[in-house]
């Protein structure tokens, strides 16, 4: 239990000295020192240099040592798979993206391998250093089935044999988890969520979608299905029945981000309708920029707080979280002035008044998210002394 609390202060902190490390927890000089004296033996702390500018010698510092592990992500969307390597610490070290237009069927395993391969070779790594790798798709495999299930859109990884051939062609543990829940736990690791044992992330980009976190852990339904919102029905959008068949339903109708021109061109501001993410960013950061004095891009801001709201107060409604996080590239972009607007729709819609923050991991979320995973796990094991 001491060699993991002053491995994980070493991560939290950067390189300590001994006399630091012993106060951090609470242990003897002597116990710090035979600790350290252990972990430096097994190869997962090194010394990094010496205190300067300070009375007195100079007091060496650990840290851990980077290169004992290495974990890898992937973030897999319609488009393209974009890879990840990250060293023991975080830091990232290699990185690769496969383009994926109109590609599936065999194509899926041998997109993977390619992603993966390119960014263990971009680190200067060879595939034997992955520890581990966690997949982030949209959708989520059910534990049942093992077929993917919410993610019509993503062709080629529909086969119930799918998992089975990653886990021929991957010569390390992989898993698999749901891209909004990856993103959500990017924000509870290093983002705007940190702290928090209670809360719901919305994600809205090609789809709207959230993660749960209940009791400080990710809540993922019976089918792996918790948190698909844009199937939910809601005021304002027509009844759509069989929605897994019509892969829409009435929150992305209504709040989704093809309903971000449809707003601007309704109050007036002029717009094209092709391609919705990078329209609708563009559109809420100049909604943002001009809204104090401009009374469409105001009005723009406030119809689509109203419509965000109106699903998050059902989520309200039923989970009662601590916090809102709101993600996104239709959402986002909005800043300040549409996450306000949506607390105060919220207030009026909502028994309880959960606060709302905008996301703080804007820069690959997704990817983000897997590396967390996998680091967590792959920390888990090779910081058992126990086993040494």
């Amino acid at each position: 239990m001491n060699d993991r609390a002053a491995l994980d202060l070493l991560l939290a902190h950067g390189p300590l000295s001994r006399t630091r490390i012993g106060k951090l927890t609470g242990l003897s000089k002597p116990t710090a020192s035979q600790l350290l004296a252990r972990l430096e033996a097994a190869g997962l702390v090194v010394v990094t240099g010496t205190t300067e500018g300070r009375p007195g010698p100079n007091a060496q510092l650990y840290g851990v040592n980077p290169r004992v592990a290495y974990a890898a992500g992937l973030d897999v969307s319609p488009v393209r798979v974009r890879a990840a390597v990250a060293d023991i610490t975080g830091a990232v070290v290699g990185e690769f993206r496969v383009p994926t237009p109109g590609r599936g069927g065999d194509d899926v395993v041998r997109q993977v391998a390619d992603a993966l391969g390119g960014a263990v070779k971009d680190a200067g790594l060879s595939l034997s250093d992955v520890h581990r790798v966690v997949i982030g798709t949209p959708g989520a495999f059910d534990p049942a089935t093992g077929r993917l299930r919410y993610a019509s859109h993503l062709p080629g990884w529909h086969s119930p044999t799918l998992l089975e051939e990653l886990a021929v062609a991957l010569p390390m543990p992989f898993e698999y988890e749901n891209d909004v829940n990856l993103v959500a736990v990017a924000e509870q690791r290093l983002g705007a969520a940190r702290g928090h044992e209670d809360f719901v992330l919305l994600w809205n980009e090609e789809g709207i979608g959230a993660a749960l976190v209940l009791g400080g852990r990710l809540h993922r339904g019976f089918t792996g299905g918790a948190g698909e919102v844009g199937f939910m029905p809601v005021p304002g959008t027509p009844l759509v029945r069989q929605v897994a068949k019509a892969n829409s339903g009435g929150f992305q109708e209504l709040a989704g981000v093809q309903s971000v021109p449809r707003i601007a061109k309704a109050v007036g501001i002029p717009t094209r309708e092709q391609p919705y993410v990078e329209t609708a960013a563009a559109l809420l950061a100049r909604a943002a920029e001009l809204h104090a004095e401009d009374e469409r891009h105001g009005r723009l801001l406030d119809v689509y707080a109203e419509r965000l709201a109106t699903g998050l107060a059902a989520l309200v409604a039923v989970l009662d979280p601590e916090l809102i996080v709101l993600s996104g590239a239709a959402v986002s972009p909005g800043g300040e002035p549409l996450r306000s607007r949506v607390q105060a729709q919220l207030a009026d819609l909502a028994a309880s008044r959960p606060r709302l923050v905008l996301a703080e991991v804007d820069r690959h979320p997704v990817l983000r998210g897997a590396l967390e995973s996998a680091l967590a796990a792959t920390r888990d094991e090779v910081f058992d002394t126990t086993a040494r």
